[in-house]
């Protein structure tokens, strides 16, 4: 299998609870560094929907790929290692009120409706997912919380999304922050 998925150009990564497939969309660093933030969104998004207890793990396993497809195809000409704040608001993942199209798209090809979502996922919901970087905020005065976090590609104090906005230029720590139910 994993023959096959290296001729398609694709790379496997491996978590606890999830195998992601994904598609470089530029070069290996960049793909891999996309990779892993898509990685971190898809898992929140999918940890939230199996903590209802109203979502088998084979539509799970569906919706985590075919929302991992999806916002590897968004992001494709959107993502900006050495800018990380360009194109911030295009990749970020957005519920108030309104379904947002990539999540409603992947939760389609498992029989969800727009309606059944928003009673399973929270109300509102904002995910930012830049280079090095995927943070969320649940409801509108939440606060935000940082799922992934990893340092620049080259390593030379480059600023992150976060750092830039808020004036600091010093790289942030290697982590996962664990969502429990």
């Amino acid at each position: 299998m994993r023959a096959a998925a290296a001729k398609r150009g694709q790379t496997r990564l491996e978590s606890s609870e999830q195998v992601f497939y994904s598609r470089y969309t530029g070069s290996a660093r960049t793909g891999l560094v996309m990779t892993m933030e898509i990685a971190a969104a898809v898992g929140f998004v999918s940890r939230l929907l199996r903590n209802t207890g109203l979502v088998s793990p084979g539509q799970l396993q569906i919706f985590s790929h075919s929302l991992q497809d999806a916002l590897a195809e968004h992001y494709k000409h959107h993502w900006f290692p050495d800018k990380p704040c360009k194109g911030s608001g295009y990749r970020c993942i957005r519920i108030n009120h309104k379904m947002d199209p990539l999540i409603g798209k992947a939760a389609n090809r498992i029989g969800l409706s727009s309606q059944q979502l928003f009673k399973l996922l929270p109300s509102e919901l904002t995910l930012w997912v830049d280079p090095y970087e995927v943070s969320y905020r649940i409801g509108e005065d939440g606060s935000i919380c940082v799922l992934y976090e990893a340092p620049p590609a080259n390593n030379l104090g480059m600023l992150t999304c976060k750092n830039e906005l808020m004036g600091r230029t010093s790289p942030s720590k290697n982590y996962w922050m664990a969502v429990s139910s």
